[in-house]
């Protein structure tokens, strides 16, 4: 809350500098807060009476949101990627599917390689098996392994991390 939208009849009022002015009527402390063309800000609704601060408001809300725009910049957003493949992925498409997941890995994220089986190929899940290991042996310089290739429907999927320096 801030100015007029003070109802309490006492705060405890605080200057700008931090200094405590004690507790005073809040039309008073409206008045103060207005002849140093600053705002009344109730900073602590629940203390018995009210505490309210003079301060510059729109300054104080501009920082806020400047400190949030640079937390969120510093943070890092880890995605994962998929990489799809067949049971019977021929030499050059597993070559050029590799490459697409170590841009991936090199970039930080994750990487998500699953082998899809379609009609009769589900009875024969350990050439999937086969073809993920060779995969992960593949992009072992780049990655680790975090979960082990498991059965997820039709495909088999197996999750790869970065690797860490």
């Amino acid at each position: 809350m801030i100015n007029e939208e003070i109802r309490d009849r006492e705060v405890r009022l605080i200057d700008e500098d931090g200094t405590q002015l004690g507790v005073v009527s809040s039309k008073d402390a409206l008045n103060m807060a207005h002849e140093k063309d600053l705002d009344l800000v109730k900073i602590a609704p629940q203390a018995n009476p009210p505490v309210c601060k003079i301060m510059n408001y729109s300054k104080y809300k501009f920082d806020q949101a400047k400190r949030e725009k640079d937390a969120r910049k510093k943070q890092k957003v880890m995605e994962v990627k998929e990489v799809r493949m067949t049971p019977n992925t021929e030499e050059h498409d597993l070559n050029t599917k590799v490459q697409s997941a170590v841009k991936f890995l090199k970039k930080g994220d994750k990487v998500k390689v699953s082998v899809r089986f379609r009609g009769r190929e589900l009875s024969r899940t350990e050439i999937g098996k086969v073809v993920l290991d060779e995969f992960a042996e593949r992009i072992s310089e780049f990655g680790d392994i975090e979960k082990a290739p498991k059965m997820e429907g039709r495909s088999m999927v197996m999750f790869v991390a970065p690797k860490r320096q």
